[in-house]
């Protein structure tokens, strides 16, 4: 699909913020609570993780330049790189991974908002009704165009990151290095503590492929989606970093491991209950701002793989803001569905598995991104060939990494997840007999 007119374009400040927004949700802001068990070197665990995101914004910036102004970021690599059936498996992976990561960001979101509205905490049925009122919003929100949802990621990521950098800045000057000591903490070794550390951190990258989706709806292409992609990366990762080691540093290790707001804890130290209240309206509008990234990106994967018939025809559907807003509507019932099984007694456990095992639908795509960048590589004549071997190698180690953290379990019913879908690409295969299967 080609480029679309300025009207339905975004620019380099919300294709920035779509990148950072989607990475920094609610996670960063409870991670300090995990990372003080392991000690100081938990630092060195976040360094290796923002090696490894660094390495793949780089695949990222590197594929969006060689196939500019295409929707569909790491589906589109794919396809390119190994055909339609990889293809299929990272667009239909990718697609369950979100909406069902949206409906978790939704749960997480209503618990933020009980702070502020106990009742919402305290009966069911009114923390549903102010789920699925956010959920349809942001959904009204996206289908109005991607200006109006690159708007509104902006507004969110710049109002996320006032507190993070708050505390992050400010808590440096707080800093009790004793906290930070021993770098390995109880009966951990090193390597096994630095293994933890960076497994629990990388997942907090995930979404740095984000710009690279719609990226028929961004202006300069060329440009703009391989420099919002590398500082996105480069700017969250500083933030993450800061933020980790100002709080372990103001909050005693016994006390930050008990934590459940760990940033609101290490606010109020410094400045009192006031500004507790302060980072918990931030960790409130840092997962609206999630959210509303995500439901973005929910009908872009899809849009691109049913423009090439191997996803059904609905998805390619856009309204007059042309955006796929049949597809987006679709994803947020599914949303909504599964928004309402976790507050049916018994489907919990089944729904927090479903939100881990998807987790990995993510990784596919930055493994088969990774190889795409390799085989794109010239030997020939090209003085810089090394190099991009290397990032290419970083970035799927890297990938390879997340993949192995995740556990056993995890990556058996990921791929039985994947698999499932093969049926659903041979039936489309079948109604498209012009379509190549490969």
């Amino acid at each position: 699909m080609g480029q679309k007119s300025e009207e339905h374009q975004i620019g380099f400040g919300p294709t920035i913020a779509l990148v950072m927004g989607n990475m920094i949700g609610s996670g960063v802001f409870f991670l300090p609570a995990s990372l003080a068990a392991y000690g100081g070197i938990s630092m060195f665990g976040w360094a290796l993780s923002a090696l490894g995101a660094i390495g793949l914004a780089l695949v990222f910036a590197a594929l969006s330049k060689k196939y500019p102004g295409t929707t569909g970021g790491p589906y589109v690599y794919t396809r390119e790189g190994f055909g339609h059936f990889a293809a299929f498996w990272v667009a239909w992976g990718y697609w369950i991974s979100v909406w069902c990561t949206n409906a978790a960001i939704a749960v997480a979101l209503i618990g933020y908002l009980s702070h502020f509205f106990p009742t919402i905490g305290e009966h069911p049925i009114a923390a549903i009704s102010a789920g699925l009122s956010v959920i349809w919003f942001l959904t009204w929100v996206n289908t109005r165009g991607i200006k109006t949802a690159g708007t509104v990621q902006l507004v969110t990521t710049i109002l996320k990151l006032t507190p993070l950098l708050m505390v992050s800045i400010v808590g440096i000057f707080y800093v009790n290095m004793d906290y930070l000591t021993p770098m390995v903490r109880g009966e951990n070794t090193i390597g096994g503590a630095l293994a933890a550390t960076t497994t629990l951190t990388l997942f907090a990258f995930l979404g740095l492929e984000c710009a690279t989706i719609p990226a028929a709806n961004v202006k300069d292409p060329e440009t703009t989606i391989p420099r919002a992609t590398i500082w996105g990366t480069l700017l969250t990762a500083l933030v993450y970093m800061l933020g980790s080691f100002a709080v372990m540093g103001i909050l005693p290790p016994e006390e930050l491991i008990q934590s459940k707001a760990p940033f609101a804890d290490a606010a109020t130290k410094i400045w009192g209950p006031w500004a507790g209240n302060f980072v918990a309206a931030g960790v409130l509008i840092s997962t609206f701002g999630a959210l509303n990234g995500w439901i973005l990106i929910q009908g872009q994967i899809p849009l691109a793989a049913a423009n090439d018939k191997v996803f059904p025809a609905v998805f390619g559907k856009q309204n007059s803001k042309a955006t796929p807003a049949v597809g987006i509507v679709l994803s947020s019932v599914l949303i909504s569905i599964l928004l309402l099984m976790n507050y049916t007694k018994g489907l919990v456990k089944a729904f927090e598995f479903m939100i881990l095992l998807t987790t990995i639908s993510v990784l596919i795509p930055y493994i088969f991104s990774s190889a795409t960048y390799a085989l794109t590589i010239s030997f020939k004549k090209n003085p810089r060939w090394l190099i991009q071997l290397s990032i290419a190698l970083v970035a799927f180690i890297y990938s390879m990494y997340a993949v192995i953290g995740a556990g056993y379990e995890v990556v058996y019913w990921g791929f039985i997840l994947l698999l499932l879908g093969i049926p659903i690409y041979i039936w489309l295969i079948k109604s498209n007999p012009s379509q190549p299967l490969k």
